[in-house]
């Protein structure tokens, strides 16, 4: 059994417009393809949810900073097309970047405050590339629901937000993050990572859920975070790029924890950019504050 794959708008919206004829419900999960389980877990998420699912593949070149990292981005259509085939998803849309991009396009969006520091502090015009391809797939699928992990923790409220500004129709679905058994949160990019690397890049995972216990029991936000660089650093990466307490929702900084909040890294272990985020809240004040502190919430194993 082969997967239908579509390449046009035109396509796309044909097969969209005949599930909608049926009375279908669609949801949508965009990706850049070199699928793994993570993503797999939204498509699944998707299925329960939707009766008709279609996975984008466009690897964006909008929302990259450098040629080189675009160039070495992974490219696996044939192998994610079988993956999307046992799983159960029903089209595959795989637009080339003259289809997204035609000549002469000039529109953007743009999402502020929510795109400003973290990720966006170190990756100038990376959100304003997400938020337009988004748009654009939500667009062209007129899907009814979206699928994103939080792992990308600051694109899913920023697609959020996006969607409520804009008044775009369409359910956003957070699922929580897939993580190999030793925590290290799936990535495309983990493929990159020596084994010696891949031995140490679970530390960052597990610093961020010890710092969030902390955090969550009362002790004191800055010489907390101040430790929490310090032991990643010394496990082996050379960079922390940022390691922030910020609020689950708005993702204002916060110097005390006194509401539901993210605890957010990205770092750099040899040449490979590692990001992940863990949620925290003062212990007693939220029922469930505790459950996503638990280790063993992060450590999932691949189906």
């Amino acid at each position: 059994m082969s997967l239908p794959i579509v390449r046009t708008v035109a396509e796309l919206r044909g097969v969209a417009t005949g599930w909608r004829r049926l009375g279908a419900s669609i949801a949508v999960v965009p990706t850049m393809g070199a699928l793994h389980e993570g993503h797999l877990s939204l498509v699944r998420a998707a299925l329960q949810k939707a009766e008709r699912v279609i996975v984008t593949l466009f690897v964006n070149p909008k929302q990259f900073n450098s040629a080189a990292d675009l160039a070495a981005y992974p490219r696996t259509e044939n192998e994610d097309a079988a993956k999307l085939v046992r799983t159960g998803a029903h089209l595959l849309y795989v637009p080339d970047a003259e289809e997204m991009y035609p000549a002469g396009f000039a529109s953007a969006v743009s999402v502020s405050t929510l795109s400003e520091g973290l990720c966006g502090a170190f990756r100038p015009g990376h959100f304003n590339g997400v938020a337009t391809v988004v748009a654009k797939l939500f667009l062209q699928t007129g899907a009814d629901f979206a699928f994103f992990g939080e792992k990308d923790f600051q694109q899913l409220q920023l697609v959020r937000r996006m969607v409520l500004d804009l008044d775009i129709s369409i359910t956003v679905v957070a699922c929580p993050t897939v993580r190999e058994t030793d925590g290290l949160a799936l990535s495309s990019r983990n493929i990159r990572l020596s084994p010696a690397e891949r031995a140490i890049a679970p530390k960052l995972a597990s610093v961020l859920l010890d710092t969030a216990e902390q955090l969550a029991r009362g002790s004191p936000v800055l010489p907390m975070l101040d430790e929490a660089r310090a032991t990643i650093l010394a496990a082996g990466y050379r960079e922390v790029e940022y390691l922030e307490l910020r609020g689950e929702t708005d993702l204002q900084p916060l110097a005390r924890l006194d509401r539901p909040a993210r605890l957010l890294v990205a770092a750099w272990l040899g040449d490979t950019r590692l990001i992940d985020n863990v949620a925290t809240s003062p212990v007693g004040k939220w029922p469930d504050s505790r459950r996503s502190l638990q280790p063993e919430a992060a450590k999932q194993k691949r189906r």
